[in-house]
Parts: C-alpha cells; sequence; structure tokens
C-alpha cells in the first residue's frame, strides 16, 4: 500500500452515476481512478449510483487502483456508503470534509486489507486539525480540496490562488510528521488550458506536493510529467551520483559546490522517479 500510494501522481475524478466510465478512466494512463458518489453524483441518484458502483466492482473483481469518494460524514448516504464499499477489495475510501481524525477511524477499522483513506481537507476545522489527521491510523494520504476551502473561509482566491500558499505548506508539513505520502493538491478546473496546468503542477511539486486531483483525462499526462524530474535535473543528478562513485568516500565537490549527504539523497530521488535507481 505505501509504495504504491506513494508513487501515484495522477489521481482521475470519475462520476459514479457513469458505469460506461469506470473502464475508460481505468485506461486513461491515470496512477489512480476515483469514482465520486458526492459532488458529481445529483440528490435523486446517490442511492442507484452506489448499488451501480457496488455491482461493477463485483463483477470485475479487485481493483486497487479504484478509489471510492463517499458523501461526507453529516449526510444521509455516509453511513450506507461505508457500508457498501469499506470492505471491498479497492484501494480505499476517499473521505471529504474531514475535519476531526474521528471521522477517520470510524471507517478505518472497517477497511479491507491493504485499503486506506485519503483524507479530504476542505474547510477550516480541517485546515485547523491537518496535523492530527494526518497521523491518524488508516490515513494514507491528505488531498487538499481548494475550492471548497475557500468557500469556507470566505475567500476571494485568485486564479493561481496564492492566498492559499501557507495552507499548502501546512498540509506538506503535516504529511512529513505524521510520515506518510506527500499530499495531493486539488484540482485545476481549466483543463484546456495545459500551459496553466503545468505551472499549477510545477508550483505543487516545489512546495512537496506528490500529486494531484485530475478532473478530465487529458489533464492526466500533464500531471505525470509535471512531477518527474525534468532533464536538467536528471543530468545533475547523474553527475553527482558519477561524482559519488568516483570518490573515496571523503568529501566531494562537484563545480565547486560541495555535495553532502541530502544533496546524494535528492540526486537519488530524481533517478528513482525515472527507473534509473532502485531502493
Amino acid at each position: 500500500m505505501t509504495s504504491r500510494v506513494a508513487s501515484a501522481s495522477t489521481y482521475l475524478f470519475v462520476p459514479a452515476n457513469r458505469p460506461d466510465r469506470y473502464a475508460k478512466a481505468l485506461a486513461s494512463g491515470a496512477d489512480a481512478v476515483i469514482v465520486d458518489l458526492e459532488d458529481a453524483v445529483a440528490l435523486p441518484q446517490k442511492d442507484e449510483a452506489r448499488a451501480t458502483l457496488a455491482q461493477w466492482i463485483a463483477d470485475n473483481g479487485a481493483q486497487q487502483r479504484l478509489w471510492v469518494r463517499v458523501n461526507a460524514a453529516d449526510t444521509v448516504w455516509h453511513a450506507g456508503d461505508v457500508q457498501a464499499f469499506a470492505a471491498l477489495p479497492v484501494g480505499g475510501i476517499v473521505l471529504p470534509k474531514v475535519e476531526t481524525p474521528a471521522a477517520v477511524s470510524a471507517i478505518a477499522a472497517r477497511l479491507h486489507p491493504g485499503a486506506g483513506v485519503i483524507a479530504l481537507i476542505e474547510s477550516a476545522a480541517g485546515l485547523a486539525a491537518m496535523r492530527q489527521i494526518a497521523a491518524e491510523p488508516g490515513v494514507v494520504r491528505l488531498a487538499f480540496g481548494s475550492i471548497d476551502a475557500q468557500v469556507d473561509l470566505g475567500m476571494q482566491c485568485g486564479p493561481e490562488e496564492e492566498e492559499l500558499l501557507q495552507f499548502r505548506v501546512e498540509m506538506v508539513l503535516a504529511s512529513r510528521l505524521a510520515g506518510i505520502a506527500p499530499p495531493i493538491d486539488g484540482v485545476t478546473t481549466a483543463f484546456d488550458d495545459a500551459g496553466f496546468l503545468a505551472k499549477m503542477v510545477a508550483r505543487a511539486r516545489r512546495l512537496g506536493f506528490g500529486a494531484k486531483l485530475c478532473i478530465h483525462p487529458r489533464q492526466v499526462d500533464e500531471v505525470r510529467r509535471g512531477f518527474m524530474p525534468t532533464p536538467q535535473e536528471l543530468a545533475w543528478a547523474r553527475e553527482v551520483m558519477a561524482a559519488v562513485r568516483a570518490g573515496d568516500g571523503g568529501a566531494i565537490s562537484l563545480k565547486g559546490k560541495m555535495v553532502d549527504k541530502p544533496v546524494i539523497m535528492q540526486a537519488e530521488k530524481f533517478l528513482h522517479q525515472a527507473g534509473e535507481l532502485q531502493h
């Protein structure tokens, strides 16, 4: 679970009431697919969508790349969603509007072996409790519901959401302190603007995020590329490791700069991401 979740950089949403899209989403190249029972499904269709998804999983067997976003804990559909999917052989549950560790613990004990919870942080209360939520057993990753968070906070953010920077940094810190995978950044709604998407992914990577929520299949490739090392970073990493191999175990310098343990670790990370180095 830990390795699979930590290496996933693309999480693609698909509406639960569109079973014709499940297989297409799984074939899109996304690392994970989130079948959405919450925002994507109209109120009168929620029970039918739940039954449709449960039957599809029963017919198609274990789906470790498939996650289910259930309805929030304060809704009438939540208990039924959790009962239907917690014990099924899927990647796990995406829990929206998480504000307390208890919201997670109520689900974690019921999960199928190897499954986990992705906790969506979407409110002031959730942002304030991120460190405790991230540390709760069963949480494998935090995800940022940045649009809902803006509404809850009464913020009027610009297109790049610069106003939310402090919360993104805190989410990265909370994840690191809890020893879980780097968090998942929120959606970019302009799915036809590849340049803007690339810019948002680059920022997320600089801040320490490891993945992004996608709302359209055409976003998947751009997001994956954005979280991979650049050609320049890979060239640098190869030079660092070549200098390490050529050294005698003492102090190493490269182009006038000291190469110490943190530098070597960063080089190894880049090469591992590119498949050029195994842990």
